[in-house]
């Protein structure tokens, strides 16, 4: 019989039900020495958390964090709240020896993330960072392509996502919901937001980037606050180009934004190499485009692969093949590979460590924005 991993979550939006709805499903689908039970959810308002713990069947309600940490009966603390409350809650959690599973960003700037990297390795906490797409199964098996060398030498990583949700100036922020576009809750913008997924499944894929040239743009300069009720300067980034170089000399051109009318979240990246190239995008997640130079002159072409058959990763603990999943099965694999990490000791990557990585990349783009100057990124 598995055993009980009990989980305490703070916050309940977009991604508290995504995360909820992987805790829930992962034991259905994978045979795994441990099943998470909904123990709590915490968030400032009681009746909120209350409604939220009805709906998902956490079995019970807190309004202070820190009083969740405490609790004897939690084993993980999962932290779904904006990035500027996640280093105080990880460093408390990992102090009070709780595994941590914390939203993507890691934290607000290297500095900070690098405390959170130091508190839960002294603790020796079992830990997560959510970059999700990783686990999407076409993802992964362009990982298992370009290990097996089928790329050969890389030459360009080109990647983009895309959204068009904050073009109105009359949209505020700050507050529930609007949070991402308060520097002081947020950080950044689409750098930490958007790109961050893009630089994670890129270091992933191709490796350390070593140096970059980024430019952001804040196309509404001044927005009304909805906690302060004044109008306020925006200091967050709307889009972000950069380019650069990975250290295996293969060049990155990346681009963020929530200005591109008509996109929703246009993710796409594709990798080329000496031998064979490939493409992905969110919008069609199930399959992964692969070139092949090898292949006959005359059969040459860009291929289509339907990630579904059950040889592909995670496809074989799902449906009969040609049948597809989707977005929220990703959080499905990350449990499930977390939950593995914790049987054999391999912990599921990527781990805070690994996540500040990205945070160094982050911190690289707005110091190159800002100084319109080339970038080394620092070493983690």
């Amino acid at each position: 019989m598995a055993k009980p991993l009990n989980i305490g979550m703070i916050g309940y939006g977009f991604m508290g039900r995504a995360h909820t709805n992987a805790y829930k499903r992962v034991a259905d689908f994978f045979d795994l020495e441990y099943r998470p039970v909904l123990k709590a959810v915490c968030a400032r308002s009681a009746d909120k958390a209350k409604e939220f713990a009805a709906k998902w069947g956490y079995e019970s309600v807190e309004t202070d964090w820190k009083k969740l940490v405490e609790r004897k009966d939690i084993d993980a603390i999962d932290i779904c709240t904006p990035n500027n409350t996640h280093s105080e809650i990880a460093l408390a959690a990992a102090a009070a020896g709780k595994m941590i599973l914390c939203e993507k960003p890691l934290a607000m700037n290297g500095p900070e993330g690098l405390k959170m990297v130091e508190a839960v390795e002294k603790a020796k906490v079992p830990n997560m960072v959510w970059y999700n797409y990783r686990r999407v199964p076409a993802v992964t098996f362009a990982k298992q392509l370009i290990d097996e060398g089928r790329l050969g030498r890389i030459f360009h990583y080109r990647a983009k996502f895309l959204q068009d949700w904050t073009i109105s100036a009359d949209l505020p922020q700050g507050g529930t919901a609007l949070w991402r576009l308060d520097v002081a809750a947020a950080g950044s913008g689409v750098s930490g937001d958007l790109l961050a997924h893009c630089i994670d499944t890129a270091i992933w894929l191709n490796g350390p980037l070593a140096d970059l040239n980024a430019m952001t743009e804040t196309f509404i300069k001044e927005r009304k606050h909805n906690l302060t009720g004044k109008v306020e300067k925006v200091g967050i980034d709307d889009a972000c180009a950069f380019m650069g170089h990975f250290k295996n000399g293969s060049l990155a051109t990346f681009e963020s934004t929530r200005y591109a009318r008509g996109h929703k979240a246009l993710y796409t990246f594709e990798i080329n190499g000496e031998h064979a190239s490939i493409f992905w995008d969110l919008h069609d997640l199930h399959r992964l485009q692969y070139f092949d130079h090898r292949d006959q002159g005359s059969l040459r072409g860009w291929r289509s692969i339907h990630v579904t058959d059950g040889d592909h990763p995670y496809m074989g603990k799902w449906w009969v093949p040609g049948l597809q999943i989707g977005y929220e099965h990703s959080f499905v694999h990350q449990v499930a590979d977390f939950l593995e990490g914790l049987t054999t000791g391999k912990p599921a990557q990527p781990d805070f460590r690994n996540a500040y990585q990205t945070q160094l990349v982050l911190d690289a783009i707005l110091d190159s924005a800002k100084s319109q100057k080339w970038v080394t990124v620092a070493a983690g």
